[in-house]
């Protein structure tokens, strides 16, 4: 702890200080709170999300095994005739945080042969659009949910700063102040005293 001055201009500057304290201490609070309401959503949403990419992918490989021709829609080293492209994100903000929003995606597709691919091809391929959308969506949602526990973070610490150690400080502060000024005009009376019953002393002698 700071050595403060025990003088009428510290205790003003340290009631001044616990006030200010004080009255950011429940904005901050209330951040905090709102924040971890926040990600919580937000954390729900993507398992929500990832169970239905998971449903969307349980019924995509039980039609395809139908069919049989998996093959179909894979190109020649195995991968997808549609990939990953472009993530569209717009920025939104939460407790004063920005985040990127999920708009849509765009998608890279090989080119194929419309006439040796099977039919179903073309719905299979929208299948997999949506399935991979819905991957995206929750990259975006992940970092959704790491910048606020970034910030939830800081907030924390200012939450414990306040709480643990500038109130009880600078109240501890304000009490030694008050019981040293307290103290100083106790014995001040008590030197005048002194200094008047020496006087009345005097001219009665």
């Amino acid at each position: 702890m700071a050595k403060i001055k025990l003088t009428k201009n510290e205790l003003k500057k340290q009631k001044d200080a616990l006030k200010m304290y004080k009255r950011y201490l429940p904005t901050l609070q209330l951040k905090k709170q709102q924040l971890q309401m926040e990600i919580r959503g937000i954390e729900a949403r993507a398992r929500d999300i990832a169970a239905e990419r998971d449903r969307l992918m349980d019924e995509f490989r039980a039609w395809i095994a139908v069919f049989g021709e998996e093959e179909a829609i894979k190109r020649a080293d195995g991968g997808w005739i549609i990939s990953d492209g472009l993530i569209r994100t717009s920025t939104g903000n939460i407790a004063g945080v920005d985040i990127p929003v999920f708009v849509g995606a765009e998608f890279t597709l090989d080119d194929y042969d419309l006439f040796t691919k099977p039919l179903w091809v073309d719905r299979a391929l929208d299948r997999l659009r949506a399935m991979l959308s819905l991957d995206l969506e929750i990259k975006v949602l992940d970092e959704q949910v790491k910048r606020l526990a970034e910030e939830l973070r800081i907030t924390t610490q200012r939450v414990n700063l306040f709480e643990k150690v500038k109130i009880p400080e600078t109240s501890e502060n304000i009490r030694k102040i008050r019981i040293y000024l307290g103290d100083q005009q106790t014995a001040q009376v008590v030197r005048g005293k002194i200094a008047k019953r020496k006087v009345t002393e005097r001219a009665a002698s």
